[in-house]
């Protein structure tokens, strides 16, 4: 019939209405159970976000404690162990940026030579979409989402427009808003370091390795060397034993031909051969014509 569907969706509806304005005490602890208290009648509550019923907070007194991977607008990392920022100004993170609120001004040193830090960071707050894009792409790990939602201002410039000593925490601030994401880094930076360290030992190795076969190179040589000279030695006593030959075969009357003589011999005889051979073969063709005259043909 026709509206039955309207009607089950309100059905739904006024369902979905009564379930979460309804008092259900047994499943919604108290209010002040489990809470932090910030002082000053300010205090923290410290409860899941995925209860079921109507649970009341009175902001701003009272606060709910915000889960891990909550994010509102980036902030950039101070590394506290190595006294510098981790940003190097490479710039992934503004060409990433859908709505394009990230801009940075790379520094440079005395000679005008850039370096990797920047000296201008720039943040639009009222444009930036929290989509954390910036955060996935930093190679450095030098920027991620802060949980300081916090920010009510009456005018958007310059307020909204956070450079970088407003942007800049300490690594501190990040590991404690970030407890497990923080330890997954840290255990596969210490990994990274691992790899490297084994890496520049085998180069190291490889390195000394080589230095010691090109230290053995010349102990090598002078055997070499004297091995070149036995060569020598044995063509040059071959040499002598063929001279003595051909002086014994003068002496006997002979003459022993050189090379250019032998080839030149060689020739004369192919030479000679095809004369014979046209000769023959011309007294051949007149005793042919003179059986045919003898025939009378």
């Amino acid at each position: 019939m026709f509206g039955t569907g309207l009607l089950k969706g309100l059905g739904v509806t006024l369902k979905h209405t009564l379930e979460t304005f309804a008092d259900d005490r047994g499943k919604v602890p108290d209010r002040y159970r489990d809470s932090i208290e910030l002082g000053q009648g300010r205090r923290i509550i410290n409860q899941p976000i995925d209860q079921e019923g109507l649970l009341t907070i009175q902001y701003p007194e009272e606060k709910r404690q915000l889960p891990e991977r909550f994010r509102y607008i980036p902030m950039l990392i101070w590394d506290s162990e190595k006294n510098e920022d981790r940003c190097t100004a490479c710039g992934i993170c503004a060409k990433v940026c859908p709505p394009q609120c990230i801009w940075i001004v790379r520094d440079s040193d005395a000679n005008g030579k850039p370096v990797t830090r920047p000296a201008e960071f720039y943040i639009d707050a009222a444009v930036c979409m929290s989509c954390s894009f910036c955060v996935e792409f930093c190679p450095f790990d030098a920027i991620k989402m802060n949980h300081d939602y916090e920010l009510a201002v009456f005018d958007r410039y310059p307020q909204l427009v956070y450079d970088m000593e407003e942007l800049t925490v300490p690594l501190e601030y990040y590991a404690a808003l970030w407890p497990e994401q923080y330890a997954v880094e840290q255990e596969k930076r210490a990994k990274d370091e691992e790899e490297k360290k084994a890496q520049d030992e085998a180069k190291a190795k490889a390195a000394a390795a080589k230095a010691a076969a090109a230290a053995a190179k010349p102990a090598a040589a002078p055997a070499a060397s004297s091995g070149g000279a036995k060569l020598s030695r044995a063509e040059e006593l071959k040499r002598k034993a063929q001279e003595r030959a051909a002086a014994k075969a003068g002496g006997d009357g002979e003459s022993v031909p050189s090379p250019a003589a032998s080839a030149a011999a060689a020739d004369g005889e192919v030479d000679a051969k095809k004369a014979r051979m046209e000769e023959l073969k011309r007294k051949a063709q007149e005793r042919a014509r003179q059986r045919k005259a003898e025939a009378g043909e």
